[in-house]
């Protein structure tokens, strides 16, 4: 969490500047493109650590684990972005802190969607 912050942190202020972001046709306000900027980066870091650190008990193939994963980092990244667009858009509130609140409660969700879905123990089923 504290590389995501620290990520989220240098894009937001040092890269995008805190101005907007033009790809293409789109254009995405400096907190919403510092979090997709910072998603490739943590998705990666994210995952190894998950993995090989949080639940290395989990006998699942890791291509499933991956896929798992990124289902669940989907419904994080649309988390964090409605909570920064009401906390930063709508409330007004600074763009970090709003994604170090934000990050808390999807960390929760994150932690037991990631225990109980991606990286679950595979139960021994005893035969009768």
């Amino acid at each position: 969490m504290i590389f995501d912050w620290t990520l989220y942190f240098l894009v937001y202020h040092y890269v995008l500047q805190q101005q907007m972001l033009h790809v293409g046709i789109l254009t995405f306000s400096s907190h919403i493109g510092a979090l997709f900027i910072t998603f490739p980066i943590t998705f990666i870091s994210g995952f190894l650590l998950q993995k090989y650190v949080t639940f290395s008990s989990s006998e699942l193939r890791g291509r499933v684990q991956l896929f798992r994963y990124f289902l669940v980092l989907l419904a994080n990244l649309m988390l964090n972005y409605l909570g920064m667009k009401i906390l930063v858009d709508f409330i007004h509130f600074y763009a970090t802190p709003s994604k170090m609140i934000v990050s808390i409660f999807t960390t929760l969700f994150s932690y037991f969607s990631q225990k109980k879905y991606t990286f679950k123990k595979v139960e021994p089923q005893i035969h009768s």
